[in-house]
């Protein structure tokens, strides 16, 4: 981190400005970082635009750290060894994806809106405090949204809310407890749902940009993990009550959600077009495939109606979530419903979605059934299985409060499939109690896992520190006040 900060941060503005929609075009004045560019209203929004760049580059990282460890999908012929090593929970502390710096990158950039964008009230007399707010309150969410990624990925982690602007600045932290680390986004998110506007005046923004509903849904998984059910389901309601979103109708749902994206379910969506392409088409595409999706997704996760008639076809499976020709992720890469044409490496601009409206409901569900309300969750899960025209593989207990969480967390993985949420789903679920529910990692490493590997993994699942990542070697060395994850020692 011997860099100044700064210049980083107005460098990715600069290069950012034409890659991204017209609503994020904007024309940041000529000059030099420090007092000569936190003068005007325009600066501070070309800062807030550079923190959505910044999230850009982060992609691969959500994708790989929800995903690569669960059960929901498999190595491709060109996944790397670092790859591979982190789907058999084989990782060490010189793999790639544990590094954790372009996320810092992105917390430091919002550590510096916050703190120097205040200065420009009385630089510039346009700029008023309401878009102070919401400058700072999408620096703060987007802050808060980070150290969650990081606390689930690695535990314990090292907290910092002051901004490195110069090399002066760059001082060694140890880790925070990750109590602490969860108080801290809470305080954050609670204060950018004050903060931040429900809407920015159009649908691109309102979905591209987070509101005061995105940090509400960021609240909600937070508290969830948390294990503060009250809270969560109080968010979720925030959300539920505005009757700004709703469930896409099931002969839409690939197209609106998925291949267009920005639809009425769509709380919070990172933006890619034409101009700005995301990483997907490399990861998954079947002449370059590191990714793709786990065939037991066929008959374990979506079914087969064996029974009716006229068989149910669960909508969220074949064809929306994987392709069934060659288990393509198909989410990223179709361009229909069909699995006949999937986009060109040119059209690679699915957006990547943090949040949707059906994620709060099972959210909430999910909160409410802790609160033994299984019956009441019962009918939210039924609402978004209608929609799916979901196949039922068993027999849904609406009241059994065990069962229930069972179940929703299924229709998570249904619902959620390569959305970067499966292994933080498990993990919030078997670590509940005490780690009452361990026995979900060890079906999930079954699952995943070929034969000769298991026994490895059941025993490294016994100790809860390998649920984290190791600390990056580099981290180490140039940071001797943090200490690796003691079960990578």
């Amino acid at each position: 981190m011997k860099k100044t900060y700064l210049y980083i941060l107005l460098m990715l503005v600069v290069t950012g400005m034409g890659s991204c929609k017209k609503w994020l075009d904007l024309k940041p004045q000529d000059g030099i970082v420090g007092d000569e560019f936190w003068n005007t209203k325009e600066q501070v929004e070309a800062a807030v635009t550079g923190l959505y760049t910044s999230l850009q580059g982060n992609t691969e990282l959500f994708f790989i750290w929800g995903e690569a460890r669960a059960d929901m999908v498999v190595p491709g012929f060109r996944a790397s060894q670092d790859e591979l090593d982190i789907v058999n929970l084989n990782m060490l502390p010189d793999n790639y994806f544990v590094n954790w710096r372009t996320i810092y990158q992105t917390i430091n950039y919002c550590n510096t809106i916050i703190q120097l964008a205040p200065g420009v009230l009385q630089k510039d007399n346009t700029f008023d405090q309401a878009q102070l707010d919401r400058a700072i309150g999408q620096a703060r969410a987007i802050r808060g949204l980070m150290y969650f990624y990081l606390v689930r990925s690695f535990g314990e982690v090292p907290l910092t809310t002051k901004a490195t602007v110069s090399d002066k600045d760059v001082v060694n932290l140890a880790k925070s407890s990750n109590e602490e680390v969860l108080n801290k986004i809470a305080e954050d998110l609670k204060t950018a749902t004050v903060t931040l506007p429900e809407t920015y005046g159009s649908v691109a923004q309102d979905k591209g940009r987070v509101t005061r509903f995105g940090a509400n849904a960021m609240l909600a998984d937070v508290y969830l993990w948390m294990d503060k059910y009250n809270e969560a389901a109080a968010e979720c309601d925030k959300i539920i009550d505005a009757s700004k979103y709703s469930l896409v109708s099931r002969s839409s749902y690939f197209n609106d959600v998925f291949y267009t994206g920005n639809s009425r379910e769509s709380i919070f969506e990172l933006q890619f077009d034409e101009q700005r392409l995301n990483p997907f088409f490399d990861m998954h595409t079947p002449n370059k495939k590191r990714w793709g999706a786990a065939t037991h997704l066929v008959e374990m996760v979506y079914g087969l109606d064996l029974v009716s008639s006229i068989p149910k076809f669960d909508e969220r499976g074949i064809n929306t979530s994987f392709r069934g020709s060659d288990f393509m992720i198909w989410k990223y890469m179709g361009a229909d419903n069909l699995g006949d044409n999937f986009r060109n490496a040119d059209q690679s601009f699915a957006h990547w979605i943090f949040y949707r409206y059906a994620d709060v409901l099972l959210m909430k569900a999910e909160a409410i059934n802790e609160l033994n309300k299984p019956l009441e969750a019962s009918r939210i899960v039924k609402n978004i299985r209608e929609r799916a025209n979901a196949v039922d593989m068993k027999v849904m207990d609406s009241l059994s409060k065990g069962a229930m969480a069972s179940y929703i967390l299924e229709e998570r993985q249904r619902e959620l499939a390569f959305e970067g949420k499966r292994w933080y789903d498990v993990l919030r679920n078997a670590k509940r109690n005490n780690y009452e529910k361990r026995q979900l990692l060890l079906d999930m490493a079954s699952i995943s896992l070929s034969a000769d590997r298991r026994q490895a993994a059941f025993a490294k699942l016994a100790d809860n520190n390998s649920h984290y990542f190791p600390i990056y070697f580099y981290e180490l060395q140039t940071n001797k006040l943090l200490e690796q994850n003691s079960f990578y020692k």
